[in-house]
């Protein structure tokens, strides 16, 4: 079906699920876990979630748990160039980024107990020690440490977090890192241990590494898996399962090495080639019967039933036929490490599959905008409002700190003024009411406190309960609800017209509340705010086709078969036909001129984004305004003159 901005906006949330029917096990829990070998970053998170997806097609359910070995208890203090986004739960936990991968693809919501830290654990043994819960005994990492990890994973597993009484069936178990490393042996030792303390018939190991392919004779190399096999086998582990990582599927001759050497079955030997995108995952187990193996590693044969993934297929094959493009501007200050808006491009991904759009990501550091950059670096900067003018969309996400805040300011300044579809989340809403005082108001040395405190006119002020000495879960986190204060505003209908909405936050800083006022007799119209009413939640600009700011994150939430619907209703406007162009073309800055205007072009693809040759050469409308093509000469992508947004999900048919 078709739907535009405008027929989104009249119906409810867009609702749908993968998997249902499930099946009711009466056996004890059975855990799947999760290694990886050779190298980090194969992709354990996804594989693990794969798993799951797979085993829950099969009628069971699953629970999650992340084992990270760093000494940090949680993930909230670590910079996203360090180790990605920091992912928020529904209580406030900040955790690892691999628990998002397992909350969109299984449907789950995780505790803060669901990711396992050196820190947690090391942190609640030394508060036993330190009450005598030990009895005078030398406290050790053996029997000690393993103990508390053994114990916590059991007590964990038993947590409902698919909103069904009682505990799941499958409990998988991802431990982070590789094996060999240093800080994961206590973990490595528990987790043997806890193999023997389950029993046979309720414990699967499988082993993620990777196979190579040298470019110089072309032939895959099984050494690496053959060594870090036999280094897992010398801890006290046999793999099950062996997933291997290559860029493409395995040969036979090198799976029979595989067998002779690594001593796993042939049939429990499965690839995890290069896809694109990673929804292909599931499938490919599903394919090469990596269900069926652990199944019967699980003894669980008898209670199950064939895969069901339909609708996740389905979903597939749309995402990898979308052709009609969408542009996204993502302006931020992490844009070297896109793990750090990891939920972010998934969250745009949900809404463009569903708005049936292929998502464009264009990156713009957000510094490239500013003034100073044109005298430093002036490609960087012509570049970047190249890429900036050429979006359908904007996009300034949450962030913290001063670098490339003026520039975040510009880009909202510009969405504003050319009704450029725009979405700030968190840090990005605070930009938007930043630029509005300054600009509309004539505010002009408006301010955050947390850039300028000395700031005359504090739009953007430090949270009263929040903590100044102290970082690590000082924040305001988890879920908070947000009521909605127009009936009829954007935000209201996109989330299907209900009075409040539950959302994830994770920040220090908020609106003004004595500044409301007066922003709001300018034309800014806070929607949302919480119970107390002096909190602003979610804010919108009156009279522009979209430009929306929220406070919380609503990234954190956006599901596969149901996108978050800020995101849904950011896409659904950029895809609504429009030149993207200024006013007058007849001679344009920025090398752009006569509705041709070269722009780098970024393709979603897999895990990440990467370059592609060619490019879109403009965009204009076709005259009679029934269109506007893509390419600038009418051969290339046309988007509806009605401002379609084909294939929306809605009330259970596309």
């Amino acid at each position: 079906m078709s739907m535009s901005l405008a027929s989104l906006l009249s119906t409810s949330q867009l609702r749908t699920s993968f998997c249902g029917g499930q099946i009711e096990t009466k056996e004890k829990m059975k855990y799947v876990l999760v290694t990886g070998g050779v190298v980090s970053g194969l992709g354990k998170g996804v594989a693990a979630s794969s798993i799951g997806v797979v085993l829950k097609a099969c009628g069971l359910r699953v629970t999650s748990i992340k084992i990270d070995p760093y000494l940090n208890t949680d993930a909230g203090t670590m910079s996203p160039f360090e180790h990605g986004e920091v992912f928020v739960l529904d209580d406030g936990g900040e955790v690892d980024l691999d628990l998002g991968n397992y909350e969109r693809f299984l449907d789950l919501k995780l505790t803060r107990d669901n990711n396992i830290t050196t820190g947690k654990i090391y942190q609640s043994v030394i508060e036993k020690e330190r009450r005598g819960d030990y009895l005078g005994k030398t406290v050790q990492v053996v029997p000690h440490i393993t103990d508390a990890i053994q114990d916590w994973i059991e007590r964990v597993a038993k947590i409902s977090v698919d909103g069904v009484e009682g505990p799941a069936d499958v409990c998988i178990i991802e431990l982070g890192g590789t094996i060999g490393d240093i800080e994961s042996a206590p973990f490595i030792e528990a987790l043997v241990q806890f193999s023997h303390r389950v029993g046979p018939g309720n414990f699967c190991l499988v082993h993620l590494s990777l196979v190579p392919v040298l470019n110089v004779v072309g032939e895959q190399k099984t050494k690496p898996t053959q060594h870090s096999v036999r280094q897992l086998r010398g801890l006290g582990f046999s793999p099950n399962i062996l997933a291997c990582r290559s860029t493409k599927e395995l040969e036979e001759n090198v799976k029979a090495k595989l067998v002779q050497f690594c001593h796993v079955p042939l049939e429990n030997i499965v690839t995890l080639y290069d896809v694109p995108n990673i929804w292909h995952i599931p499938l490919l187990l599903r394919d090469q019967k990596a269900h069926e193996a652990i199944l019967k590693a699980l003894n669980l044969q008898s209670d199950t039933k064939k895969p069901n993934l339909r609708e996740w297929t389905e979903r597939t094959k749309i995402c990898d036929s979308l052709r009609e493009p969408v542009r996204i501007a993502m302006v931020g200050k992490y844009t070297g490490l896109k793990d750090a808006y990891l939920s972010v491009l998934k969250a745009l991904l949900h809404a463009s599959v569903a708005c049936r759009r292929k998502l464009i990501v264009d990156w713009v550091a957000a510094g490239d905008l500013e003034d100073t950059t044109a005298e430093e670096d002036p490609d960087a900067h012509r570049t970047g409002w190249g890429l900036l003018k050429g979006a359908n969309g904007i996009l300034v996400p949450g962030g913290f700190g001063d670098r490339g805040v003026q520039g975040k300011i510009l880009a909202a300044k510009y969405a504003r003024e050319n009704n450029i579809p725009y979405l700030g989340i968190c840090l990005g809403m605070q930009i938007a009411v930043i630029e509005f005082a300054r600009s509309v108001l004539g505010l002009h040395d408006a301010n955050s406190a947390e850039f300028d405190p000395a700031t005359k006119n504090p739009c953007v002020i430090f949270m009263p309960e929040g903590s100044k000495t102290h970082m690590g879960g000082t924040m305001r986190l988890g879920s908070r609800r947000t009521y909605f204060q127009v009936a009829d505003c954007k935000s209201a209908k996109l989330y299907g017209n209900v009075d409040f909405v539950d959302e994830r936050h994770r920040h220090r800083y908020e609106v003004n509340p004595e500044m409301i006022s007066q922003l709001e007799s300018a034309g800014l119209s806070f929607v949302g705010k919480d119970e107390t009413g002096r909190r602003m939640e979610i804010v919108e600009l009156v009279g522009h086709p979209f430009f929306i700011g929220v406070q919380f994150h609503p990234e954190f939430k956006s599901r596969p078969g149901n996108p978050s619907p800020p995101f849904l209703g950011l896409i659904a406007a950029a895809s609504e036909p429009r030149t993207v162009l200024p006013q007058n073309t007849s001679k344009l800055t920025n090398g752009i001129s006569n509705g041709h205007a070269p722009i780098s072009k970024v393709h979603f693809h897999g895990n990440g984004f990467k370059s592609a040759n060619g490019s879109l050469n403009g965009v204009y409308t076709n005259g009679n305004g029934n269109g506007v093509h893509m390419d600038g000469i009418g051969n290339g992508v046309y988007i509806d003159g009605n401002g379609s947004c084909n294939g929306v999900y809605v009330d259970g048919s596309w």
